[in-house]
């Protein structure tokens, strides 16, 4: 055991899923100790469930799904796509649980918490700054309403999820369901939107009731949860620049898709592998050419959202389901992204990747204006 004088402080501000998820881990981190800094503001939690991949840094979180699918679909007017993996099969956890686990591995790592704001100028202590980035205005935005429902009878295919489903009101940008099948009868169906405006809740209401009507034949059904969300598209300011950031504040978010969970714990692996005596380096958990690919794919959506349906459904028809649950998980190597690339319709990309060029020089993706 090390003397007392000897063990580093890491203060982590904020108590969401990043700055949770490393407090679990406090103890793979020999001669540190973890205090948790929790807002005396912070809004109550609100439970989301949090779609992810298999994957090896992702065992623990795997083992604590609560459902999973081999299969999973991309819908539009044109046809569909169903996508079978044979490695990597697509989970959903919810955040309450995950949470859960986190505060139990924190408690038994003897992980402090504090609601007093911390001297963030303390050179004895290293931070770790977990709220929330700042947005910069007209950056896109993935906002979404889910309901989970409950149906009399069974309407649902249990064993496929539809990732994206874009048989629906496309007028405001790009627009899709996706739907989570737990049961025959019981699922997580989502309004999300890819656009840089928030709608009123009225609209994804009446997205998913179209949608359910229309599709399933499904007009009566139980509201057994309803969560919301907004995840900004891009790599945005920290929280506070003297602070490095972890979690969504650390870049960890994916710009192309919004996920996040997955990214975070790559991240946080990443941090405890390289942690030594000197303290604890957090970095981006994205290669700068998948960042720049997404910088790209953004552009077309923006300026050409009507093509979101096609390109979705290239992508899905020219990889199999392991390849596709590999390229969003970040881990996709040269082969794999010409294969996405030569999917794509080549002259949106090619006007995109120019105008990124000349708003961007030096192909920087980390700058405000390739994501606004």
């Amino acid at each position: 055991m090390l003397p007392e004088t000897d063990i580093r402080q890491i203060g982590i501000l904020g108590d969401g899923c990043a700055a949770m998820s490393l407090a679990a881990r406090a103890d793979e981190l020999p001669g540190f100790r973890v205090t948790i800094y929790q807002p005396d503001d912070r809004p109550a939690p609100a439970d989301h469930i949090w779609g992810f991949w298999t994957a090896p840094h992702l065992e623990r979180a795997a083992k604590l799904a609560f459902a999973s699918w081999q299969n999973w679909k991309i819908v539009s007017e044109n046809g569909a796509v169903t996508m079978t993996a044979q490695a990597r099969p697509y989970h959903a956890m919810r955040r309450s649980t995950w949470m859960a686990h986190c505060h139990d591995a924190a408690k038994a790592a003897k992980v402090g918490y504090h609601s007093l704001p911390p001297r963030t100028n303390d050179p004895a202590t290293i931070f770790l700054d977990s709220r929330p980035p700042k947005v910069p205005t007209g950056m896109m935005l993935q906002h979404f309403l889910g309901l989970e429902v409950r149906a009399k009878d069974p309407v649902f295919t249990s064993d496929t999820a539809i990732l994206m489903d874009f048989r629906v009101d496309q007028s405001r940008g790009m627009h899709f369901i996706y739907l989570l099948p737990f049961s025959t009868t019981e699922a997580l169906v989502e309004s999300t939107l890819f656009t840089p405006q928030v709608e009123d809740e009225d609209f994804y209401n009446s997205a998913i009731s179209d949608y359910l009507s229309r599709h399933l034949g499904l007009t009566e059904y139980d509201v057994v949860h309803r969560e919301r969300g907004v995840i900004p598209l891009g790599v945005m300011p920290r929280h506070d620049p003297q602070i490095p950031g972890i979690g969504g504040n650390g870049g960890a978010i994916r710009p192309s898709s919004g996920y996040a969970f997955a990214f975070i714990q790559k991240q946080i692996d990443r941090a405890i592998a390289g942690a030594c005596n000197s303290g604890l380096a957090v970095s981006m958990p994205h290669q700068a050419i998948d960042l720049w690919m997404d910088a790209v794919l953004l552009h077309v959506l923006r300026q050409f959202p009507q093509l979101a349906p096609d390109l979705f459904l290239r992508m899905a028809a020219a990889l199999t389901g392991d390849e596709f649950a590999t390229f969003l998980s970040g881990e996709a190597g040269w082969r794999l992204r010409l294969k996405v690339i030569l999917a794509m319709p080549k002259w949106p990309f090619l006007k995109a990747g120019v105008r990124l060029v000349l708003a961007n020089p030096g192909l920087s993706v980390r700058g405000r204006r390739a994501w606004t």
